[in-house]
């Protein structure tokens, strides 16, 4: 209620869209970080007239019906935004800072496709990004970290306003935040325009968008003081009405206090006349970009079909070409390495691959040769420097991936650092972003950094997040596999876990088993039933291989099996599961640097799991696999306890 003025004028007045086309690409973005308050985005879209693109088959009823379903089964008005679920959402947001963070890489991609494609006579790309966080979107470290960024980056479009009511569930913000957010903001390298009078300051907030537009070198922070349910005579200005409803009663008496005489759900003619406007200025608006960028295509025909791949994501034919392959005479090499081989020949050809990493690029072998940095003077540049700021990465590249179909964002850390950004990998996950999350350093591998950097309960944890795709790449062919996969699939992020360490390139891997997730590497039986089956992921499969190779002197048929992505095997057929993993086979023996939680599911009850159920050590990586018990010799002694 507090922010209906600043939603009001943003709508109404400021931003540019098309309602029956919420999807037209120069369209202003807007983010309600304060996803809790989504009952105002919703009100607003209706009255803007995007309720004719929410019905949908499944979705019969108008959109009125569905605001009257708040946060109810199956409406499209969900507890807070979602972009999935309600066109008109650009980002999914509740988890407070995150819509902030995800707003600075809806600016940067404005920013980085400005520089990349706009001429001297045609500026086809020129639209804004606007946010309302509140006082608990400022207190999450996340703000901080990607606000410091989009300062340090200059994204002058991007314009936030600070709902700054001083009022949290626990109570008055006093009792826990007393900081000066403007002088953070400035510090930050923000410009900061107060309205002290955000409840009713039409003028005022008018006055500071102006003045934040012609600010072109720096984002914007509006701080608009306000009541928190203003107009509710009994419980304006109270923690209680943050995140419960007013009540029967209580709305009752705020309409008698805001003279609004209709009943709920009403809008009166004239409102809906005054609003209804937007539908043809909308459609206005996008047929003369569309016209813009006819022009701008027959003077710029290459330009306008890669900037058209981004706006439409459709791939260019072939792409997958240029993965590079590997055969067992190629060197040895950390699949990091083989990575950023695969990074540096896909954006040749990936016009909306971007990406770095937090201050660990080297480490990460994710630099783009071809290319400089994206820094505030070189916005066209396709390196992107995030700092040691893993949870603001992840939610900016949420934005970079949610801005335009044809954007693939990557950013890197160690894989034990997504413990710092795991809440933006999993709204990664639940709005459908596709983000290449580059994660090195995999297992106790990396050696001497010891426990605090050595992954073991990381593979299991994402195995159980819905809607990811953890990837475990052993080679140079599971890595190339894996970045195709990553790239294909447009609705769910991807994880690949990578080495440190060298690795040989193993006979019989394949980038096609990759999109299997689970596939036949070697094997010396017939009829589908080996007398014992060895599974191995990543940098363990050569483990795998290397038993294999003694139990076969001894007589035995064995299979071994690469596990790459257990969700890319669990979407296969039956008879292909079934002619990988033959139910007739109970000896099965699993061995992962990792955690043993879950691989009961793989190996069966009968089976055996070789991994790491504590903590690791400090030393050299081959000490470490021998004390850990990760040794061919060990995967020998539990396959002849099973057959």
């Amino acid at each position: 209620m507090g922010c209906a003025p600043m939603g009001h004028i943003l709508y109404d007045e400021v931003m540019r869209y098309n309602p029956k086309n919420p999807y037209w690409f120069n369209r202003d973005r807007f983010i309600l970080s304060a996803g809790h308050g989504c009952m105002l985005q919703y009100a607003l879209l209706h009255l803007a007239g995007y309720d004719s693109v929410l019905a949908s088959f499944l979705h019969i009823l108008s959109f009125l019906l569905n605001l009257k379903s708040f946060r109810q089964w199956g409406s499209r008005t969900p507890g807070h935004p979602e972009n999935f679920e309600t066109p008109g959402v650009e980002v999914t947001t509740g988890p407070l800072g995150q819509g902030i963070a995800n707003a600075v890489g809806l600016a940067l991609a404005e920013k980085h496709l400005a520089a990349r494609f706009n001429k001297p006579d045609n500026e086809i790309v020129d639209h804004y990004t606007y946010v309302i966080l509140g006082d608990g979107c400022q207190m999450e470290g996340i703000s901080n970290e990607a606000c410091s960024l989009a300062g340090h980056w200059g994204l002058g479009k991007l314009i936030a306003f600070y709902d700054d009511n001083h009022i949290s569930i626990d109570g008055d913000t006093e009792i826990a935040f007393t900081e000066n957010v403007d002088t953070r903001f400035e510090g930050l390298g923000w410009h900061v325009i107060w309205v002290k009078n955000g409840n009713t300051g039409y003028d005022e907030i008018r006055a500071a968008i102006k003045e934040a537009k012609a600010v072109k070198d720096k984002p914007t922070l509006i701080k608009v003081t306000t009541t928190i349910g203003y107009g509710s005579p009994n419980k304006a200005n109270s923690y209680s009405v943050h995140g419960s409803a007013l009540g029967a009663k209580e709305v009752d008496a705020t309409r008698k206090n805001l003279g609004w005489p209709y009943e709920p759900f009403h809008v009166p003619e004239e409102v809906k006349a005054h609003w209804s406007r937007h539908t043809p200025q909308g459609a206005a608006l996008e047929a003369e970009w569309n016209a813009k960028f006819a022009e701008y295509e027959q003077k710029y025909k290459e330009e306008a079909a890669e900037l058209k791949a981004i706006i439409t994501g459709e791939l260019p034919a072939g792409w997958e070409k240029a993965l590079p392959t590997y055969t067992p005479e190629s060197p040895a090499d950390a699949t990091r390495n083989l990575s950023q081989q695969n990074l540096n020949a896909l954006v040749k050809v990936l016009p909306g691959l971007l990406g770095g990493s937090a201050d660990l690029a080297s480490s990460n072998m994710t630099l783009l040769k071809m290319y400089g940095d994206f820094q505030k003077d070189t916005p066209e540049e396709r390196n992107v420097r995030f700092g040691v700021r893993e949870h603001g990465m992840g939610a900016i590249c949420n934005g970079i991936a949610l801005h335009s179909p044809g954007f693939i964002p990557y950013c890197a850390t160690f894989f034990v650092f997504t413990d710092y950004m795991r809440a933006a990998i999993r709204i990664s996950a639940l709005c459908e972003a596709r983000v290449i999350y580059v994660m090195t350093h995999d297992s106790i591998g990396l050696g001497e950094d010891g426990p605090t950097h050595q992954p073991i309960e990381h593979l299991a944890s994402f195995r159980a997040m819905p809607n990811v795709l953890m990837l475990r790449p052993a080679d140079g062919n599971e890595t190339a596999g894996a970045y195709k996969v990553a790239v294909l699939n447009k609705k769910r992020p991807s994880i690949l876990a990578l080495s440190r360490q060298k690795l040989p390139q193993l006979p019989g891997t394949s980038i096609e088993g990759v999109e299997k997730g689970g596939y036949i590497v070697s094997d010396n039986s017939s009829g589908n039933n080996p007398n014992v089956i060895l599974i191995g992921t990543g940098s363990e499969l050569e483990i795998a291989a290397k038993a294999a190779d003694e139990l076969r002197k001894e007589g035995k048929t064995v299979r071994v099996v690469s596990f790459v992505s257990w969700e890319l095997f669990d979407e296969q057929s039956d008879a292909y599961k079934e002619s990988v993993l033959p139910s007739a086979v109970s000896a099965r023996v699993s061995i992962e640097a990792g955690s043993t939680f879950g691989w009961a599911k793989i190996v069966g009850s009968k089976g055996k799991a070789i991994g790491i159920d504590r903590f690791g050590a400090s030393a050299p990586a081959g000490k470490i696999y021998k004390e850990f018990g990760l040794t061919p010799e060990a995967v020998v002694a539990a396959a002849k306890e099973l057959c």
